[in-house]
């Protein structure tokens, strides 16, 4: 009697098709893990070297610290070259920003924004990792008006990182949040002023999302608190009390603390002029260690940098934004000369850091990178424990006979 094998029929074929379905579930799985584990926002800080305290270290010794204390983003206004250099080969990323008194020519022709790039970004990328520039920053306040010139000047450096071969970098401008929006409570109420909305922020919407680019805001729970005298302090400061919230009737969502109010008005005004997806990016956030208000102090700066950090890292979002803000920047690394021309003017200091380069707070910001966190690894090894099983179990039944 022959024992020669049967030729394979076809269910025996199909089952031997399971490895490259199991590859492509695998790859799937892959894809998802880490699309969940990269889901917190990124945490970095504002550093001035230009308006901050005399007798700094210089950038290099700055950007060394930096990476020892695992802050991975740092904003800086005054994109110096100098310090930009001083950030070639590490793994912090920049967010550079263009003056204002540049808008206007930028805008006027696009050889200015060239002369920009070519002075502030060309030298130094890739090996400086320059993530997105702010053409102009809270161009409100400023006693020029660029409404006409803002968005021209923002494409203008659009076009011209492009015409470098550069697309890897968003640019956006920055505005502050007191100063677009008509209410932070309820966020449901919440809409862009006018006529700036339909001037500016409209057309600045439709560019962002064209681009894939975010909406860049300094969100300050400080100074609304101080416009907002019925504001508990421990809702301003992130503070898990009893009866620290605030419930938005109209949508029914209750508020624990200022920061995820103001992310969500700005989230409403947003959807109201027909941009709701948009990646928000908080370009400024703090608290006041030492100034001439009562509630400028030491204790509630640090009991703000550690609730915000604490909620960032959390994951939680925001009631209308399960992702929250893509980025927040803590303004500021060092306290500002606010007497250097000795006025005896007695200003506000946010720095985290003392020109020796030691910490204010104790606060750990080494865990805020996007895939650091326990339930992410955990997550991460149940996810390849699961590959590993159905890798070896579609091999085993690809030899079945």
């Amino acid at each position: 009697m022959s024992l020669s094998r049967k030729k394979p029929g076809k269910f025996s074929h199909h089952r031997r098709k399971t490895p490259f379905l199991s590859v492509s579930f695998i790859f799937v799985t892959i894809y998802v893990l880490i699309a969940g584990a990269s889901s917190l926002p990124a945490i970095g800080v504002t550093y001035s070297p230009a308006t901050s305290f005399d007798h700094l270290p210089p950038p290099e010794h700055v950007a060394a610290t930096l990476q020892r204390l695992k802050i991975s983003s740092v904003r800086l206004p005054d994109s110096d070259s100098s310090t930009i250099r001083a950030f070639s080969y590490s793994n912090v990323s920049l967010f550079l920003s263009i003056p204002n008194k540049y808008i206007t020519p930028i805008a006027a022709n696009r050889s200015n924004a060239l002369a920009w790039l070519y002075r502030h970004v060309v030298p130094f990328y890739p090996r400086a990792h320059v993530s997105a520039i702010s053409v102009g920053t809270d161009v409100l306040s400023s006693k020029f008006d660029f409404s006409c010139d803002l968005l021209p000047a923002i494409r203008n450096v659009h076009i011209a990182l492009h015409e470098l071969g550069i697309r890897q970098i968003s640019v956006s401008t920055t505005f502050s949040f007191i100063n677009i929006l008509t209410t932070s409570f309820p966020p449901s109420s919440a809409e862009f002023q006018q006529p700036i909305n339909d001037l500016v922020i409209k057309p600045l919407l439709q560019f962002l999302e064209e681009t894939n680019s975010s909406f860049f805001v300094n969100l300050y729970p400080y100074h609304v608190y101080k416009l907002n005298p019925e504001i508990p302090i421990g809702y301003a400061l992130f503070q898990e009390n009893p009866f620290s919230f605030r419930d938005d009737f109209t949508t029914g969502v209750r508020y624990r603390n200022l920061f995820d109010t103001m992310v969500d008005a700005l989230i409403t005004a947003m959807t109201v002029a027909g941009h709701e997806d948009i990646p928000v990016v908080v370009a400024e956030t703090g608290w006041p260690s030492s100034g001439p208000e009562a509630d400028a102090n030491e204790m509630y700066a640090g009991m703000y940098l550690k609730g915000l950090i604490r909620h960032l890292r959390s994951g939680t979002g925001t009631p209308l934004r399960k992702g929250g803000v893509s980025q927040a920047y803590v303004y500021e690394l060092f306290d500002k000369q606010t007497n250097r021309l000795g006025s005896g003017v007695i200003g506000q200091q946010w720095g985290i850091l003392y020109p020796n380069l030691t910490r204010k707070y104790e606060v750990d910001f080494g865990s805020s990178s996007r895939i650091d966190t326990s339930r992410d690894l955990l997550g991460l090894a149940l996810g390849f424990h699961l590959i590993v099983a159905v890798l070896l179990q579609a091999v085993s039944s690809s030899y079945d006979c």
